[in-house]
């Protein structure tokens, strides 16, 4: 007996291709809606570490901004104290500069030289006096320039022979003399000048 399908097969399978189609479709469409979502909840993940990576080095670079102001406050303080430092050392060398200078030129001064004047203007002083010999006036020089701790770089302005009566019937020959001698300034001590050096590192390691 042969059996014949009078069924439409053709409308079936195109109808199960059509639903195969539609379910792939569908599928991609949820597979790619979940990708996208996933991505979302990376970038958002990512974005907020970001942002709270951010906010740390804002709160960071604010500590450091208020150290450096710290510091330059430090720094302002170190630097004030040095100068009046610096004022009082300067005071207390004035104040005894002139007795040392007397002291220097009775000792830098050779035999035969005495002087008659003496005046300073800044770190300046001038001398004037009179001298037995020419070679009295150049060791005078000598001796200033070489000897003293205190003296430096003289400069002879000018000599003159003269005549000077010791009594009425002896004039000898005398020659006077003027120079300008430039005073050193001493350096201040290792250990003094140290100290706001030191006191600035304590504070910073504190």
């Amino acid at each position: 007996m042969i059996l014949i399908n009078l069924l439409p097969h053709r409308e079936a399978k195109r109808k199960q291709r059509k639903q195969a189609f539609y379910f792939g479709l569908g599928a991609a469409a949820l597979i790619g809606l979940a990708a996208v979502g996933i991505w979302y909840a990376v970038l958002q993940q990512m974005t907020s570490a970001q942002s709270d990576r951010n906010q740390f080095l804002k709160r960071e670079i604010a500590k450091l901004d208020e150290q450096i102001k710290d510091i330059a406050t430090l720094r302002a303080e170190i630097d004030a104290l040095q100068a009046r430092q610096r004022a009082v050392e300067d005071l207390q060398t004035d104040r005894n500069t002139p007795v040392r200078l007397l002291d220097e030129f009775v000792k830098q001064a050779p035999d035969g030289v005495y002087f008659s004047s003496i005046k300073q203007a800044g770190n300046v002083v001038t001398l004037s006096g009179v001298a037995q010999t020419n070679e009295r006036v150049s060791e005078l020089l000598t001796n200033f320039m070489t000897r003293s701790p205190w003296l430096e770089r003289p400069e002879l302005v000018e000599i003159k022979a003269v005549n000077v009566l010791v009594n009425p019937k002896e004039p000898r020959r005398l020659f006077e003399f003027s120079m300008k001698v430039p005073v050193k300034r001493p350096a201040a001590p290792a250990g003094a000048a140290s100290t706001p050096a030191g006191a600035a590192s304590r504070a910073k390691a504190s």
